[in-house]
């Protein structure tokens, strides 16, 4: 296939199998939704949702959160990884919003990304799955399968995600990527297939004789 037909193909293809993708982090809004992406960095959503519900127990907004002690968060978030680092950043993430922002998260790139523990990929699923902000977030599944699908160099994330952009309509953006986590996921993980055994690979890439391997993120 040339690329225009195998990105129309994959595009087809994953909104078959994926119609209505959920969002695979549990929150209730905004504010929540973005205490889990912090922690779902270099963590699985799974071990997140499973320590969000202790964690938003103790607080769940703003007002609350910046009341409370790092000392307090981190025994709660630990399981996430890198603490304390992620305590601190929820902590005073917190204290920011209740302060600058009247207790509202931020619908903007640049003043998420000025929170504390918010990079561009968190600001991106923020913008996307809260707000409804064309985005492409690039997680390390996403990375990885660009690659495989000879849709991006791999060079870094950054390059990835303006290659995804490129090949894909707008109005895709939001719901394609997590079309593409859960597909990686179930399909096309880390240490399987290579670019060889789903579904995708094999139709796009027939020929393929060896393992494939991929730039990490």
């Amino acid at each position: 296939m040339k690329l225009r037909e195998r990105v129309e193909w994959i595009d087809r293809t994953l909104d078959e199998l994926y119609p209505d993708p959920p969002i695979p982090l549990d929150h209730k809004d905004p504010f929540t939704l973005l205490i889990a992406v912090l922690l779902s960095a270099q963590c699985t959503d799974a071990r997140v949702n499973k320590v969000t519900p202790e964690l938003f127990a103790l607080a769940d907004n703003p007002f609350d959160m910046s009341k409370q002690t790092v000392e307090a968060i981190n025994p709660i978030v630990r399981p996430c990884g890198l603490a304390p680092r992620k305590a601190q950043a929820i902590q005073g993430l917190s204290e920011i919003l209740l302060h600058k922002h009247e207790g509202a998260v931020p619908s903007t790139f640049e003043e998420l990304e000025e929170l504390p523990g918010v990079g561009h990929k968190t600001a991106s699923v923020v913008m996307t799955q809260a707000f409804g902000h064309p985005a492409f977030p690039v997680d390390t599944h996403i990375h990885r399968l660009a690659q495989r699908w000879k849709l991006t160099s791999g060079k870094n994330v950054t390059q990835t995600e303006k290659d995804l952009k490129r090949h894909f309509p707008k109005e895709r953006w939001n719901k394609l990527h997590l079309q593409i986590i859960y597909y990686a996921r179930e399909y096309c993980q880390a240490h399987a297939c290579h670019g060889m055994e789903c579904l995708i690979c094999k139709s796009c890439f027939p020929k393929r004789k060896r393992k494939l391997k991929t730039k990490k993120a």
